[in-house]
């Protein structure tokens, strides 16, 4: 049994080093400013504190790549929820085509963030084990939903107030 253990241990072991060739890509593409969130929405410096420290991390060009996220297959799982997150909604490339299907107007994702911050939903569980300093308090999501309300109204009287003045002759 002893034997059994021992070479069971080997193979364990070098199956493990041999993953460790076997490594998706880790990427912070760059940012460009005319694509970010702050190109299309005023964000107050307390909203954007908390986007900063709860959600940049993965839903943006800024992700902090941690130790664990270089050893495979851990690497495997982080990389693919960034990847993940990044098509669903990105500060840094805010209305742009890199998500799965047609991107969702400014008005829509700012609605979407209040509901997935408000319901618990963001940020995930698996990721506050490791980050409890990017959880969501109640306050937290009372601000992102109040500057999502706000901002949303914010851009539609821009958006009428722009229609209203190229009606006129």
């Amino acid at each position: 049994m002893n034997r059994l253990m021992k070479w069971a241990s080997i193979a364990t072991i070098m199956l493990l080093a041999g993953l460790q060739f076997v490594r998706p890509e880790r990427t912070n593409p760059p940012i460009d400013a005319t694509k970010t969130v702050e190109a299309y929405v005023q964000m107050p410096v307390e909203v954007s504190s908390i986007v900063g420290r709860a959600c940049q991390d993965c839903h943006s060009h800024k992700t902090h790549w941690p130790w664990y996220s270089n050893t495979a297959p851990v690497s495997w799982f982080v990389i693919d929820h960034v990847n993940h997150a990044r098509k669903h909604l990105n500060f840094s490339n805010w209305n742009h085509a890199d998500r799965h299907g047609p991107p969702l107007g400014t008005a829509q994702q700012l609605d979407k963030i209040c509901k997935e911050v408000s319901g618990g939903g963001m940020p995930l569980g698996s990721y506050l084990l490791l980050h409890p300093e990017a959880r969501i308090s109640p306050r937290d999501a009372q601000v992102i939903c109040e500057w999502s309300r706000l901002e949303q109204q914010r851009l539609a009287s821009t958006q009428e107030e722009g229609l209203g003045s190229s009606a006129r002759p």
